[in-house]
């Protein structure tokens, strides 16, 4: 055995002695004695102590006595700040938040690995709180930020994360010559302590922030979103040929005669899902969904394997895409683009008039899409007729109508068992040449977007089902029923609307949260409902271990269907091939079994780190877009409401803030429960929900901040 898995072993040993029920709390010479520690051992074992301190999975208390944090009701978690100071810890095995005041984080920065201890367990409607006993390790050394210099030379860097409340100090020496107003990566030398500032100098200036880019560059370094492939991966690609090699088709299934088309928005270049469908003799359909295969090109172990993993996803900024592969695949060779022969792996399923998958089989396929279409194009043939395109596109009329007729199958099917349809509207931000938004519009959905939406859907469950039930190694797409202090929050939420959720045995089926949403449809408050319902729900993660998929009403659920831009797809796509050669042998299967479970934490991680730079480069372009719309005056719905301000959002998904402390007709109190603002003397109140005019008070670009004001005499107001 090599010396690093005896002093894994030795570590694993000392912590299971540390953690064991007959254990007391005793000193580091103690415990040697105990272990029987050799004294040609003991700098090893002192080693070990530490870095088992270090991780958080051993304490050292004032006394120098060594114990198990669990046992004094310590644990490890991460720490997400807030604006305000305080913060909360996430905790990593699992479990709700735990509240930190802002005396009790010891300096904690967003993102730092901490241990706490809980003081007070959660309460009825109250969440647990505790304090920071230890920074574990820092979670973010680099900070992106915009620089104001001081009168003597030096600076700071107020933080683009607002989740980092204090400002970063920069002495003069470290400034690199930045100016006022410049958005700079500083490098923290001193996180500071308590109520001191960290320190930090000043690595690089990305420009002035009033230049055109710097806005979604510094988002970008935020991120630490890798732009550029390494040399390596392009050296490795250069070998990979721009058209199917013939040695490539041999041993696979011959579609090419199949008519195929793909469906995606106009300006889309990865196109890694095409649909064929046919109506069989005995009534049913026959549904084939045809994904990239990318697996073939993106060899395991490889540079580009290694680099694809790094990024996890593709990222879709609001002026640019991030792409997880480069784009002699994404765009090339693995774009099913129409008339050119790819290789594809298939899953063709026959559906019965309920919309019930009858049978279906997965296979490597050859493929030549006749069709590019667009959702546009086929929104139009479907619903307007267009003559031109009805002519243009003649060929495939019956089979778009075919389409048609399955979406709504799959639809309904979807909807009687209890799917949950979120439709909240997602904005398309309309930029210039120079980057600068000049029109913010709702993205358009229409019957096309969501008949793609159904086959991917029926398709993932599919692929899910059968990888389930042939007890391979895979990564599911899990998501788990709300938890009981977020859903009694939507429950009291929902009632001050006139709106009640039906549980039975103190669980919630996904079906009645669908009630709730198809009655609020066409009301002033669905957007509200909506949001406040998203927000109660658990997010959705990729896991080893089939966890169903309660929004959407699925026993079993995966991402099967765009391997040019997830790598679980990808992943997935490997497993099954694996599977159809007989390659996944009891050996392979386990160290697959092994990964899976870190493969799983760590894209799920990507994913997020992803929706969040998009959300931030979106929320940049909707503050820049109301720089200029100072004075004007706006209808919108109150979508938020606190204790320090009410949150007004426009038609477009715009939104600002009233300050309470600008509301000087009166002094207006929050109401937690009822979740409304109700002015003392005058009892005028502001509800969720409430439509509303306001003007553009005051917008701050620095800080990402629209202010707004009520129009006098038009605080609420009627159809």
């Amino acid at each position: 055995m090599e010396e690093m898995d005896i002093l894994k072993e030795r570590k694993e040993r000392i912590l299971a002695y540390i953690e064991s029920e007959d254990y007391m709390p005793m000193k580091r010479k103690d415990m040697r004695t105990m272990l029987s520690v050799p004294a040609e051992d003991r700098e090893k074992f002192e080693l070990l102590i530490n870095e088992l301190i270090e991780e958080g999975r051993v304490f050292e208390t004032k006394k120098g006595k060594l114990a198990s944090p669990r046992n004094l009701q310590m644990a490890t978690g991460t720490f997400i700040g807030h604006a305000r100071g305080f913060g909360f810890v996430t905790p990593e095995e699992g479990g709700d938040d735990v509240f930190i005041p802002a005396s009790e984080t010891m300096g904690a920065m967003q993102k730092d690995k901490v241990l706490y201890k809980v003081l007070h367990k959660a309460e009825k409607g109250k969440k647990a709180d505790g304090v920071i006993v230890r920074i574990l390790e820092r979670g973010q050394q680099r900070i992106v930020g915009t620089f104001e210099a001081g009168s003597k030379g030096y600076g700071f860097v107020v933080a683009d994360d607002k989740k980092i409340p204090k400002d970063i100090f920069v002495s003069r020496d470290h400034t690199k010559g930045a100016v006022t107003g410049h958005k700079v990566v500083v490098e923290i030398i001193d996180y500071g302590e308590d109520r001191r500032n960290p320190a930090g100098k000043v690595v690089e200036i990305l420009g002035h922030v009033n230049d055109p880019g710097v806005d979604i560059l510094s988002v970008i370094r935020r991120y630490d979103l890798a732009v550029e492939f390494p040399e390596a991966v392009y050296q490795e690609i250069e070998t990979i040929a721009t058209e199917v090699a013939e040695e490539d088709k041999k041993g696979r299934e011959d579609l090419r005669d199949l008519l195929t088309i793909t469906i995606d928005g106009e300006d889309a270049k990865d196109l890694d899902d095409a649909i064929s469908l046919q109506k069989l003799a005995n009534g049913n359909f026959e549904l084939g969904v045809h994904i990239a295969d990318v697996s073939h090109y993106v060899r395991e172990y490889t540079e580009l394997d290694q680099e694809a993993y790094a990024r996890g996803t593709s990222v879709y900024l609001v002026d640019r895409v991030i792409p997880m592969l480069p784009h002699k695949l994404s765009n090339g060779i693995c774009s099913l683009n129409p008339h050119v022969d790819r290789l594809a792996l298939s899953c063709i399923m026959e559906l019965n008039g309920r919309g019930e998958v009858v049978s279906h089989r997965i296979a490597e396929t050859l493929i030549n899409s006749d069709y590019r279409m667009t959702y546009t194009a086929v929104r139009e043939i479907l619903e307007e007729k267009t003559p031109e395109l009805l002519e243009q596109y003649a060929e495939i009329l019956p089979m778009l109508a075919d389409m048609e007729e399955l979406r709504q199958i799959l639809g309904a099917k979807r909807r009687k068992r209890g799917s949950v349809n979120f439709d909240l509207p997602e904005s398309k931000i309309i930029l210039d040449e120079n980057g600068k938004p000049i029109d913010i519009k709702p993205y358009e959905r229409s019957i096309a977007t969501n008949m793609i939406e159904e086959f991917m859907l029926v398709c993932n469950e599919t692929i899910a089902e059968n990888s389930f039930w042939q007890e391979m190694p895979f990564l599911y797409r899990s998501h788990q029923e709300p938890d009981e202090e977020k859903l009694e929050k939507m429950e009291q939420f929902l009632r001050g609307f006139g709106y009640y959720l039906r549980k039975k045995d103190g669980e919630i089926h996904p079906r009645e949260i669908q009630k709730v949403l198809q009655k609020a449809e066409g009301t002033d408050e669905e957007r509200i409902i909506t949001r406040m319902v998203l927000r109660s729900m658990m997010q959705a993660r990729y896991t080893a271990e089939n966890g169903g998929h309660f929004g959407l009403a699925a026993k079993y659920y995966c991402h099967f269907t765009s391997p040019i831009r997830r790598y679980p797809d990808l992943e997935i796509h490997r497993m099954i091939k694996k599977m159809l050669h007989g390659e996944l042998d009891e050996k392979s299967s386990l160290e697959y079994r092994r990964k899976m479970p870190d493969w799983a934490k760590h894209c799920s991680k990507r994913e997020r780190i992803a929706e969040d730079a998009e959300r931030d480069t979106d929320a940049l372009k909707k503050v820049e877009y109301m720089e200029d719309k100072v004075g004007e005056i706006y209808e919108g719905i109150i979508s938020g409401v606190t204790n320090w301000g009410i949150y007004v959002e426009l038609p477009n998904t715009i939104e600002g803030m009233v300050s309470l402390a600008q509301m000087d007709d009166d002094y207006y109190e929050f109401d937690e429960r009822t979740m409304q603002v109700c002015g003392k003397r005058t009892k005028k109140s502001y509800r969720l929900g409430d439509r509303v005019k306001v003007s553009v008070a005051k917008v701050d670009r620095v800080m990402g901040t629209i202010d707004f004001a009520f129009e006098e005499g038009f605080e609420t107001f009627e159809d």
